[in-house]
């Protein structure tokens, strides 16, 4: 059985901890508001420019007179998963669950006997993945000394995806993140990048307007299609951050009431040693007298 010092100090080391994932609670709560502001704000321009694509799209068919970067390149056997993941960890599922949706898909391809490629964004992805998939990994991207995501940052990953499928290097990419839905609630989530995924219209978003462009929708498209991927892997980002910091958040709730309930149970523990000692120099005391 511990002593009376081994207990004091469990309890001490377990106080310590209680107030660290109490502050750390606090700050993910402070950051939360901001990046959920930044991924609900991203969220109409990137639909709306789905909904261009469209419309364009409509226009021009899946044909060979589509852009690649919509149509593809005609192959299916070269996959590119970008992953997306946070840079530091404590924050519960919210890592495992991105990487668990992307070896999923990364399995289900090389069962079909494609060649899977992965570019990593965030370390935590990175760590996890390796483990299985080290000699896919091409590239791992740290974002670690952004302070604030900005369009910036999403726009060199874009460029050098689209250089990758222009050098012939993937056939299909698969964007991997998860979507912040609430404090509790993170959807891990796919999309497809190359080639473009494009929203079916419905009765409540009609994507079968007519409109007349200037210039033709093969130029446009051009200049739309490399900015959308772009627009797409900077949503992303802002989703994870929101998602990260929304993790974090219950993760460190939840760590500190377990410490609380830690804390007490070793403190009723430590009163009943203390309890029991003091009886037993007692029961000696009386008896020494006795003895006399």
């Amino acid at each position: 059985m511990p002593s009376l010092k081994d207990l004091r100090n469990r309890i001490s080391s377990v106080k310590s901890t209680q107030k660290i994932t109490k502050a750390m609670q606090m700050v993910a709560a402070a950051k939360l508001r901001r990046a959920q502001m930044a991924a609900e704000a991203a969220r109409p321009y990137a639909e709306r420019m789905e909904r261009v694509l469209a419309n364009l799209a409509s226009g021009i068919g899946q044909g060979t007179q589509a852009p690649a970067l919509l149509a593809g390149n005609g192959r299916d056997q070269t996959h590119l998963l970008l992953v997306c993941t946070a840079e530091r960890g404590l924050c519960g599922a919210f890592n495992s669950s991105i990487v668990r949706l992307a070896r999923e898909h990364a399995n289900r391809l090389v069962a079909e006997g494609k060649t899977v490629k992965m570019i990593c964004v965030g370390k935590k992805g990175f760590d996890q993945l390796r483990r299985q998939f080290e000699q896919q990994i091409l590239e791992v991207i740290d974002l670690r000394d952004v302070k604030r995501l900005a369009f910036v940052n999403a726009d060199p990953i874009a460029r050098k995806v689209i250089g990758m499928f222009e050098a012939g290097e993937f056939d299909v990419c698969t964007l991997f993140f998860s979507r912040f839905k609430s404090v509790i609630s993170q959807i891990p989530t796919a999309l497809r990048l190359i080639p473009a995924e494009i929203p079916v219209g419905s009765d409540q978003t009609p994507l079968a307007a007519a409109y007349e462009y200037e210039p033709d929708e093969n130029d446009i498209l051009d200049a739309l299609l490399p900015r959308n991927i772009a627009v797409q892997i900077f949503r992303a980002l802002l989703e994870n951050a929101a998602s990260e910091q929304g993790a974090r958040m219950s993760a460190m709730d939840n760590a500190t009431r377990n410490a609380g309930d830690m804390i007490k149970r070793q403190t009723q523990t430590y009163n009943r040693s203390r309890q029991a000692m003091i009886t037993k120099e007692l029961i000696e005391i009386i008896s020494g007298a006795e003895a006399l």
